[in-house]
């Protein structure tokens, strides 16, 4: 697993085609060996595996810093 293969909780990132509604920004609301994304244009929830997943990604625009990670978690 390299360093660009990491994925966070609350991370904004683009994808290499855009979604049907014309948005190619998402936000990441699930990790694991799934990965769960919302688009921002529309609200659509989409779950795909990891491997996926990193082959459509194109960029991470924004990533949350660690304490709001942690409050979007639970713990804190």
């Amino acid at each position: 697993m390299n360093a660009d293969d990491s994925v966070f909780l609350g991370d904004v990132v683009k994808t290499r085609k855009p979604h049907p509604c014309g948005g190619d920004t998402w936000t990441v609301i699930r990790t694991g060996a799934d990965i769960k994304i919302r688009c921002l244009t529309c609200g659509r929830i989409v779950m795909m595996d990891r491997v996926t997943f990193l082959k459509r990604r194109k960029v991470t625009v924004s990533r949350l810093e660690q304490s709001e990670q942690e409050q979007t978690e639970g713990v804190g």
